[in-house]
């Protein structure tokens, strides 16, 4: 029995071989490339067109937050530059213009980078989500690279917190007179790690903010400038008393002193006694870091009026001479000879 076949009707499938001279060859991946591209294209164009506006808009985010963190700083400091420019008063004076310009720069720079990382970051984990990549074991494996990295550089970390809690707290600032355990001077520059001092040696020091364990602050509210007064014992101590506030009205009522002494000169009362000197304590409160200042010009004042009436000198014959160790042993030699 025999199998009749239309051939109008049948159709032989169609075969993916090129026609002509190659006919019968493998055409290579040329068309299964060409293939992918022409069903695959309007999906890469997308992606890529929201990569490229990701990028944009990122950069855009990042200009615009900066421009404002560096115009509110710019704004900060011009306040500071006009109160200062404005004539000081006692309650004030807590801060110069350069320990505030040089905190508000300070903030304004990790302000700066905070944004810059945040918007950057977020960014790049949007682009490489569009370009198929798993984001999980990324985020772990930057977790785990994480942790080491603060266990290896955790002294750092430590000395950078620190400095931004010292500048956010505004614990002290440029030109602050400090007492940061190992090392006492006056500071010359606040880094985020590293805080900057000039001792009184003119040696300057360099402490890592992270090994600060208490900070005592010399130039915050006000100084005390503080003198002892040495008088012979048999001095008229209420004529010397009188003297003394007498001397310290006359420098709270000159000038420049005036602006300098908070509160009048005060005569504490006798702080100590021997044999041969009465000492009287007398104090008064200063500007911050103006203490030493007021010291020297108060015992000026103070052994100029002295002189006057004859209070100041210590007469040698009113002082007791105690026996050596040296002349007993003399005598007994001599007698035992």
């Amino acid at each position: 029995m025999s199998t009749l076949v239309d051939f109008r009707t049948s159709r032989t499938p169609a075969v993916p071989f090129a026609t002509g001279p190659g006919l019968g060859r493998n055409p290579g991946p040329g068309p299964v490339y060409g293939y992918a591209v022409r069903d695959n294209w309007e999906s890469w164009a997308t992606s890529g067109l929201r990569i490229v506006l990701i990028a944009l808009l990122a950069f855009a985010v990042r200009y615009v937050v900066r421009r404002a963190i560096t115009r509110l700083i710019a704004r900060l400091n011009r306040e500071d530059g006009g109160s200062s420019r404005r004539p000081p008063l006692r309650s004030g004076l807590l801060v110069n213009t350069e320990r505030r310009r040089q905190r508000s720069e300070t903030i304004g720079s990790v302000l700066r980078s905070a944004a810059s990382v945040v918007i950057l970051g977020t960014a790049a984990l949007m682009v490489l989500s569009e370009l198929g990549v798993e984001l999980g074991p990324l985020m772990a494996s930057a977790g785990i690279a994480g942790v080491a990295l603060g266990f290896g550089a955790r002294s750092v970390v430590a000395d950078v917190l620190s400095g931004m809690f010292m500048l956010l707290e505004d614990q002290y600032g440029v030109g602050d007179r400090i007492d940061a355990g190992e090392a006492v001077g006056t500071v010359l520059e606040i880094g985020l790690r590293v805080t900057t001092l000039r001792g009184d040696g003119g040696e300057v020091w360099y402490v890592r903010n992270g090994e600060i364990k208490r900070i005592g602050n010399l130039s915050q509210g006000w100084s005390t400038a503080t003198i002892d007064v040495e008088l012979d014992p048999d001095a008229n101590l209420d004529e010397a008393r009188k003297l003394i506030a007498a001397a310290g009205e006359e420098l709270s009522g000159a000038a420049p002193w005036d602006e300098v002494l908070w509160e009048p000169v005060e005569v504490l009362g006798l702080d100590s006694f021997t044999r041969e000197t009465v000492a009287l304590r007398v104090s008064a409160k200063t500007l911050p870091g103006r203490s030493a200042e007021v010291e020297r010009e108060l015992r000026w004042r103070i052994k100029r009026a002295l002189d006057v009436a004859g209070l100041s000198r210590i007469e040698p014959e009113q002082r007791v001479q105690l026996p050596t160790q040296a002349a007993p042993a003399a005598a007994e030699d001599e007698g035992g000879e």
